[in-house]
């Protein structure tokens, strides 16, 4: 009886324990993109390895990245996708930033811990459609992106820069949700669409699954001239180049230039040194499985670490890339 009650005792003591410790366990906030979306791939990638290191990431898909900056630059929250060319309009409270107040001292509590190659801006057609080149998407209607977000106003800056084209004046420009535009693409409503994916992307696929269509490329008058130039040289964007023949039932032969984009995950100066540092230590030595997560992470690398960043490296993931051997560019140091 007494060795019952012993044994008794000593399971009432484990299992409280363990409750305690659950209730102790920080669960830390993160948003991201919507699914299908390469920053929703690539930040639950990097929740999944930051898992094993017992740092819990609550993520909040589908979130609009201006807004989750916004949060993580005020501290709450603690990690989310973030957008280099953002960084500069919330630092000049620019933009959707313009009547937030503190938005520039805001902007310099961000912290990076990796950037990576997120994918390329895919302009869409299908080939019922009549449309063989930007030319022919005048008088049409065309979706350009969500209406908040820096993607709508990246789109139609791309196709001004290629025809001249006003948005308003020469075509129609919709800005609607990422599914609403597939959807709209899908049942003829609109003409165009726009749209930043992984290359090798599922959603693009699908056009050419009961069908075919075309992505068109920038021509090459276009890729070098200075404006083109300028726009590929912002922050979190640059030339990329993929064969068509990736996706079956695209129509557009050989190699199709577009204007690449670049991500990086993103924390505030607030969290935890240790927590980012076990989560990013986590992450690159799990590199392998990241990379056999998607097509476009197999990219992901130690010589893309620093890709596109443009905040300083939070004090854990740079103590982690110090002590790994990374190259860490002095411009990314923390004063």
């Amino acid at each position: 009886m007494q060795t019952l009650k012993n044994t008794v005792a000593a399971a009432t003591m484990a299992l409280s324990l363990a409750f305690t410790g659950n209730a102790a366990a920080q669960v830390y906030k993160g948003e991201t993109a919507g699914v299908g979306d390469p920053v929703h791939t690539m930040f639950v990638a990097f929740a999944n390895q930051a898992g094993k290191a017992d740092v819990t990431v609550q993520v909040n898909a589908g979130q609009t990245l201006t807004k989750s900056m916004l949060k993580g630059a005020r501290g709450d929250i603690e990690f989310f996708s973030a957008v280099p060319s953002l960084v500069n309009l919330m630092a000049g409270q620019q933009a959707m930033y313009a009547n937030i107040d503190g938005a520039e001292e805001l902007s310099g509590n961000m912290r990076a811990i990796l950037g990576f190659k997120a994918g390329a801006y895919h302009p869409v057609v299908l080939a019922s459609s009549g449309i063989e080149n930007w030319e022919d998407i005048k008088g049409k209607t065309v979706f350009t992106g969500p209406p908040a977000g820096a993607a709508s106003a990246t789109s139609e800056g791309l196709i001004k820069v290629i025809t001249g084209y006003e948005a308003g004046t020469d075509y129609t420009a919709v800005r609607l949700s990422w599914g609403e535009g597939y959807a709209a693409l899908s049942d003829g409503k609109i003409d165009m669409m726009v749209r930043p994916a992984e290359v090798g992307s599922a959603n693009i696929e699908q056009f050419g699954l009961s069908g075919e269509f075309r992505i068109l490329s920038i021509p090459d008058e276009a890729r070098d001239n200075e404006e083109m130039l300028a726009l590929f040289g912002k922050p979190g964007r640059g030339m990329a180049t993929f064969d068509g023949s990736i996706y079956k039932g695209q129509l557009t032969e050989g190699e199709i230039t577009s204007l690449g984009f670049f991500q990086f995950l993103g924390t505030h100066a607030g969290v935890d040194d240790d927590v980012v540092y076990a989560a990013t230590k986590a992450f690159w030595e799990n590199i392998s499985e990241v990379q056999n997560t998607a097509f476009f992470l197999k990219e992901v690398s130690k010589d893309t670490a620093f890709t596109a960043i443009n905040v300083p490296l939070h004090a854990g993931a740079l103590r982690y890339y110090d002590e790994a051997g990374f190259d860490v560019p002095d411009e990314l140091r923390a004063p």
